[in-house]
């Protein structure tokens, strides 16, 4: 593509709701993934007249859900694509929906832990996965020119089949990760659970209590406007706080579409990315089911889960922030964990995508079959001194080529110990650069993000 901003970010495309993602863009995004996917299937309806692809599309429960989705199935339909609309999901059950039927892809209408004001629509490939940059690329290219392309009639024209049927294959895939309900795997442990009034409110409820498990539930009544207000992953304090208050052996706070999770001990602590990582890679370890010896996080992940896994002879390979290049990294490394602080983790060898319900019950079943609380398995993870700045600059151009500040993060480097322990980045939204620095002396990492944010300021700052 040319060099102005790409349609599609790290996470699909994302906006406000009927501002900058509108009914008239959704249906003209169908219509563009429409036309890619008849051309790139085999049997395709310009082949044979009643073989048509077909999509599975899902969605959370925030307000503009339904314009969005009924949109954006009429833009498939539009151009020949059957479209099986399943309703409110977790976005892994989407991907998982898709590799259940054969479909040619899949698309999520969510902005997973964002506000209800906004919302997103990202895509799956018939694998599952997230579309790679290039199918992205080629989708907006067809968006530009969407006047022009040819419109099939007759028979076809797509159709759209609302249906919960296909649901119970997520569910049973997801029960499969740990055993069966008749194994009761999650017996006698009492768990809190949040599901952030999104798109996990009926289903992750259901599955841990056929499961075995006692449950008590918060924010499960979404009204369309209550999806993640204080509650959710990234306010879990509502669980947390239930669980000290409670008997309950662990706390569970799922994103607004489930594809992460947050979980608190029995203390109530939280129980971060980087502890479920290192939980979750030391139990394979010890099963010998750990591939290559390798944990895939991203540079925000702290030294202590680097440190936790080295015990173990586990290396952790770090990459940029985003699950995109989490999951580049795992698909070359062959690695069975990734993820990121935040609680999306993945884990290819059971789910395509992230998935906070698997995620979740990979780790609540650690602590039934060893017998320890999960505030004794979080505790290999000690975290070490870590600190985010931002400079605000006039300008976020040319800091790379900067000798200065290059010799400053050169130096900082040195002075941690270690290149991967720094990050040095521009905001791909605001008019910032930010600092993040980490180690195993509280001191140095101080005196290292003041050093290099004092150079960044006064070569750029605005």
């Amino acid at each position: 593509m040319s060099s102005k901003q790409r349609l599609f970010g790290t996470d699909g495309v994302r906006g406000v709701a009927n501002k900058d993602l509108t009914a008239s863009m959704a249906m003209n995004l169908g219509m563009a993934a429409g036309r890619w996917l008849c051309d790139a299937a085999p049997n395709s309806s310009h082949v044979r007249p009643y073989v048509r692809p077909f999509v599975v599309i899902g969605r959370d429960t925030r307000l503009s859900g339904d314009m969005l989705e009924a949109a954006l199935a009429a833009g498939l339909a539009a151009m020949g694509v059957d479209v099986v609309n399943v309703g409110v999901v977790p976005t892994p059950a989407v991907a998982q929906i898709v590799l259940a039927l054969g479909a040619a892809g899949g698309v999520v209408i969510s902005a997973s832990h964002n506000p209800f004001e906004d919302n997103g629509i990202k895509f799956f490939g018939g694998n599952g996965k997230k579309l790679p940059d290039r199918v992205e690329d080629e989708i907006t290219g067809l968006m530009e020119r969407i006047d022009a392309l040819p419109r099939p009639t007759g028979t076809h024209i797509g159709r759209v089949t609302e249906t919960h049927e296909p649901i119970q294959e997520y569910v049973r895939r997801v029960m499969a990760t740990v055993g069966s309900i008749e194994s009761q795997p999650l017996q006698g442990l009492n768990l809190v659970m949040d599901c952030a009034n999104g798109a996990a409110y009926h289903l992750a409820p259901e599955i841990f209590q056929a499961l075995g498990a006692e449950l008590t539930v918060y924010s499960s009544q979404p009204n369309g406007i209550n999806i993640n207000v204080e509650c959710g992953s990234t306010h879990p304090q509502q669980m947390a706080t239930a669980v000290r208050n409670s008997s309950a052996q662990a706390g569970l706070a799922f994103d607004g579409d489930a594809d992460r999770v947050m979980l608190a001990d029995e203390h109530g602590e939280i129980v971060d990315g980087d502890r479920m990582m290192a939980i979750l890679a030391l139990d394979l370890h010890r099963k010998g089911r750990l591939p290559g010896d390798v944990v895939v996080a991203t540079i925000m992940s702290n030294v202590g889960l680097e440190q936790a896994l080295a015990t173990e002879k586990i290396r952790l390979h770090r990459t940029d922030v985003g699950d995109r290049y989490v999951a580049e990294a795992m698909e070359t490394l062959g690695a069975a964990i990734g993820g990121e602080q935040s609680g999306h983790i993945l884990l290819p060898f059971q789910t395509p995508t992230g998935d906070g319900l698997v995620t979740a019950l990979q780790v609540l079943a650690i602590v039934r079959e060893t017998g320890k609380t999960l505030s004794e398995l979080a505790s290999v993870v000690v975290s070490g001194p870590q600190l985010l700045k931002s400079v605000r600059v006039g300008s976020k151009q040319g800091w790379q080529q900067d000798a200065d500040i290059q010799a400053a993060i050169s130096d900082g480097e040195r002075r941690l110990g270690s290149a991967e322990w720094l990050s040095v980045r521009a905001s791909g939204t605001e008019p910032l650069i930010r600092v993040m620095a980490q180690g195993t002396d509280k001191t140095t990492v101080e005196a290292v993000v003041h050093d290099i944010c004092a150079v960044v300021q006064a070569k750029l700052g605005g």
